[in-house]
C-alpha cells in the first residue's frame, strides 16, 4: 500500500468517524442555539449583530451571560471579564488537548483553537485516547457543529418569537443534560470521582459566596489541581 493510499484511507475514515461522533451532538446544540438566538432578538439585538457574535466569540454559555448582562445597562468591562472567566476553561481545553495535536501545523491549530467548545473537546480526548488526532477528524466535528450552531441561531431569531416559554418545553435542560454525558464519558480514567466531587464542592461554595460566573472557572481550577496533585510522571508510573 503506498503513502498516498494510506493518507487518502485516513481522511476517508477521520472524515467519517468524525461526522458519526458529532451527529448524536447536534440533537442537542440545535434547540441550545435556537434559544439563544431567540433570546438575543428578544433582548434587542440585530440578526447581525447575533450572527457575528456567534460566529466570532462562538461560546454559548459565554454569549448568553453577555446577552443577560447587556440588558442590565452594566459597563462594558464587567461584562467582557464575565464572559472571560466563563470562557477560561478554554484555556484549559487547549492546554490538555495541544498535546495530541502533533500532525497539525500552525494555522490548523489557531484554527481549531478558534472551534475548540465543550463537545469537540471531551470527543478529541477520547479519540486521542483510541487512535491518533488527526485534523480531518477534529475539523469534520468541528465544522458540523460550527454550521449547525449558526444555521438554528438564525431559526431562532427569525421563529423563536412562536416559543412562548422555551423552559416549558425541557429546552433549558438538553445542555447540562448533555454536558453531564460528556463529563461520565471520562468515569474510567483515574481519579474521577475524587476530582469530579471536589470540584462539584468547590463550585456549589463558590457559587454561593461570589456568584455565577466564577463558580465554572474556580471549581474548574480546583478539578485542575487536584488532578495533578494526584497524577504521577509517566517515569514514577514506570518505575512502579
Amino acid at each position: 500500500m503506498t503513502e498516498a493510499t494510506v493518507i487518502e484511507s485516513h481522511w476517508q475514515s477521520d472524515m467519517r468517524d468524525g461526522l458519526r461522533d458529532v451527529a448524536p451532538v447536534l440533537g442537542a446544540v440545535v434547540p441550545f442555539a435556537a434559544v439563544f438566538g431567540a433570546v438575543a432578538a428578544e433582548a434587542g439585538m440585530g440578526m447581525a449583530d447575533i450572527m457575528l457574535a456567534s460566529a466570532t466569540i462562538y461560546a454559548g454559555a459565554s454569549q448568553f451571560v453577555m446577552v443577560e448582562l447587556m440588558g442590565q445597562d452594566l459597563p462594558i468591562w464587567s461584562i467582557v471579564l464575565a464572559v472571560f472567566a466563563l470562557n477560561f476553561r478554554h484555556v484549559l481545553y487547549s492546554a490538555s488537548l495541544g498535546r495530541h495535536m502533533g500532525a497539525f501545523g500552525f494555522w490548523q491549530k489557531a484554527l481549531a483553537f478558534h472551534l475548540l467548545v465543550d463537545p469537540q473537546f471531551a470527543a478529541s480526548e477520547m479519540r486521542a485516547l483510541k487512535t491518533r488526532l488527526r485534523p480531518t477528524y477534529y475539523f469534520s466535528y468541528a465544522t458540523a457543529i460550527y454550521s449547525v450552531w449558526l444555521g438554528a441561531n438564525l431559526l431562532g431569531i427569525l421563529f423563536g418569537a412562536l416559543i412562548d416559554d422555551p423552559a416549558a418545553w425541557g429546552m433549558d435542560f438538553l445542555l447540562p443534560l448533555y454536558f453531564m454525558g460528556l463529563i461520565m464519558g471520562f468515569h474510567g480514567r483515574g481519579h474521577f470521582w475524587v476530582i469530579l466531587s471536589t470540584s462539584a464542592v468547590a463550585s456549589i461554595i463558590v457559587h454561593q459566596t461570589l456568584g455565577s460566573p466564577w463558580h465554572i472557572t474556580l471549581g474548574g481550577g480546583v478539578g485542575l489541581v487536584v488532578a495533578a496533585a494526584l497524577s504521577k510522571p509517566k517515569e514514577a508510573e514506570a518505575a512502579a
